[in-house]
């Protein structure tokens, strides 16, 4: 018998094989039906829980783990009411037991890994190819198309593998629970109560495994290092009452969108996309600045030629903002950046007369380095935004979310364990042939923070399959099964490393 404090290291050809297995057997059957249900996250679906699609696929999941009847595996479908008695998200939790000798100790005391991923979608969008659509899955080779299966239908399927690769080698594991939630998309606003019920059943957790995030290509284990904050609300500025002839009324009445673009220089130098206000910049880390120096070196020029570039003047693709990859690295995670992702007041081509229109509003995306605080960053735009409005002007800024929660500040990861770094190297040796990356991303995952305030003393293993031309939230969505084969088993190590 070993000695209570030695491992049994799992051979990482044979996990890869179980979990290929699995993956191939099970799993993709199982993401495809996921693709076709329309699970729409609560804030682009205000009748969620009359539709059902989030139960539905929260119901799948639960179904499709417990016919797994994987040894020492507990699990329910946990759902709670607000104040007001409305139903919030519901969640999946599952709970497995530790074969190792911390089972002679209560569930608070054990070392315990959560792994955690979501099932709520983003809506449909549009430019999809014409053979492909959001709720029609489509494999070609090893890349699986439609809404929802990168980001990140697959994580509670992937978890499951991990484990049963473990079990069906002896390999002792520590305690681990699963929580995938049905609201990530609206900003996981019911995350936080559950948490808060669940604390006791969740225990002492000392490693998160976060399964919504990206890599920087499909060659080896990516490790996210940090996330962008997010304000976001609409602009709006108001002329008229109505609509006028712009012959009679253009040169007396000012232009809306002209307002509006004043407004917007006080916010962003339109020559450079650099934002102006000093509060939304902070200092890079000098080691996330050797990170992506040494990101910049493995990627080079992929970093900007991922893109969908259009055809611009001369026929040549448009050009990025710089073609440096350490600059283009930054400008992404570490560096604020506006977007417009919606307008109103503005009709189609096809049917703008010659009217005068009586407003223009925009919807805005601000992203923040991950440092700043986004509800004093939304609070300092709103004011920019609102004063002294140009000609008296009617201009309203009102942000996403509520007052005292305006936006999701971002996360930058604390020191990384050795133990840690070391596992996920050895991984990402073993399941890829390459080392570890290390990687910020643009996008904002506001559970983070609350993963790390509630459990301040864990680590964070935070990963993904958003690789290049993956492309979540827009069209063409698909998840590489590949890299997603080879991510489960790697994850897998490193449970399996757990101190």
């Amino acid at each position: 018998m070993n000695a209570p404090d030695t491992l049994i290291r799992p051979d990482p050809a044979t996990l890869a094989q179980h979990v290929a297995a699995t993956w191939d057997r099970d799993i993709i059957r199982e993401l495809t039906d996921y693709i076709a249900i329309p699970a729409k996250s609560p804030m682009f679906d205000a009748d969620w829980a009359a539709h059902g699609h989030l139960d539905t696929v929260v119901r799948r999941a639960a179904d499709w783990v417990r016919e797994r009847h994987v040894p020492g595996l507990t699990l329910e479908i946990v759902q709670l009411h607000d104040a007001a008695g409305r139903r919030r998200t519901p969640v999946l939790f599952f709970e497995v037991a530790a074969t190792r000798h911390e089972t002679a100790v209560g569930t608070a005391q054990q070392p315990t890994v959560l792994m955690y991923g979501h099932l709520d979608k983003q809506p449909e969008f549009t430019g999809w190819r014409a053979d492909l659509g959001p709720w029609t899955p489509k494999r070609i080779d090893e890349r699986l198309y439609g809404r929802g299966g990168a980001d990140d239908g697959y994580a509670v399927y992937a978890a499951i593998a991990a484990i049963e690769a473990l079990k069906a080698q002896g390999s002792p594991h520590p305690r681990i629970v699963g929580l995938i939630e049905t609201g990530e998309e609206s900003g996981s606003d019911d995350l936080p109560f559950y948490v808060e019920a669940l604390r006791e059943r969740l225990g002492d957790v000392s490693l998160v495994v976060c399964l919504d995030s990206g890599a920087g290509n499909y060659e080896q284990l990516w490790l996210t290092t940090s996330l962008r904050g997010l304000v976001s609300g609409a602009l709006k500025v108001e002329v008229l009452e109505e609509g006028v002839h712009s012959g009679d009324a253009s040169g007396v009445v000012p232009s809306s969108f002209r307002i509006l673009r004043h407004l917007l220089d006080r916010l962003e130098d339109s020559a450079t996309g650099r934002l102006l206000p000093g509060a939304f910049h902070v200092e890079i880390p000098a080691a996330r600045l050797a990170q992506a120096r040494a990101t910049a070196a493995v990627l080079g020029d992929e970093v900007w030629k991922r893109q969908p570039w259009a055809c611009g003047a001369e026929g040549l693709p448009v050009l990025p903002m710089t073609d440096d990859p350490v600059e283009a690295l930054l400008g992404r995670t570490w560096r604020p950046t506006l977007s417009v992702t919606g307008a109103e007041g503005l009709p189609p081509l096809s049917s703008a007369g010659n009217v005068l229109r009586p407003f223009t509003a925009f919807k805005l995306s601000l992203r923040l380095p991950p440092t700043v605080d986004a509800n004093a960053a939304a609070e300092h735009l709103k004011t920019l935004l609102e004063a002294d409005a140009p000609y008296r002007a009617r201009v309203s800024f009102q942000p996403d979310g509520r007052a005292g929660a305006w936006g999701a500040s971002g996360w930058d990861a604390p020191e990384l364990a050795p133990w840690l770094e070391q596992a996920m190297d050895r991984a990402s040796h073993d399941q890829f042939g390459a080392p570890l990356g290390y990687i910020g991303q643009g996008g904002t995952i506001p559970l983070m923070n609350l993963l790390q305030k509630s459990f301040p003393r864990a680590q964070m293993m935070v990963c993904g399959v958003l690789g290049p031309k993956s492309n979540a939230h827009g069209p063409n969505e698909f998840i590489d099964l590949a890299y997603a084969r080879r991510l489960t088993a790697a994850v897998a190590q490193v449970i399996a490393a757990h101190p």
